[in-house]
């Protein structure tokens, strides 16, 4: 995969809520796609609660994202080719957003943004 910056995301989802969020995810593939990212994935967790490795207690993905026990914990990335890229890209897809916010009013978020722990990250090891 070429790029080497990615926005990261982790956080809860309701099961109940898994379908309207994946229709949320959906339209913000297309849109951040459209506007130049390189690649745009949303991961629903399957396999997140850690092992035992040499002593070492790992923090659970669902302890990090708050998730209750009827939530489903996800991890989602955007991949641009750097911070400037991924800046340009975000400030289309934002501009987008506030043309298009009449349309998402009243519509409830599938999912808590309270809880949802965001970054930008430059790729340092990559191949």
């Amino acid at each position: 995969m070429k790029g080497s910056y990615v926005d990261g995301f982790v956080f809860p989802v309701p099961k109940n809520k898994v379908a309207a969020y994946k229709k949320m995810a959906t339209w913000g593939m297309r849109t951040w796609m459209k506007h130049g990212a390189l690649a745009y994935y949303e991961c629903q967790g399957d396999d997140i609660t850690p092992k035992p490795h040499g002593g070492m207690k790992s923090r659970s993905f669902k302890e990090l994202a708050k998730a209750g026990p009827n939530d489903t914990v996800w991890f989602s990335f955007i991949v641009f080719k750097d911070k400037k890229h991924r800046n340009a890209v975000n400030k289309k897809v934002m501009d987008q957003m506030n043309k298009e916010a009449k349309k998402w009013e009243g519509v409830p978020m599938p999912m808590d943004p309270n809880k949802m722990a965001y970054g930008g990250f430059k790729a340092v090891v990559k191949k």
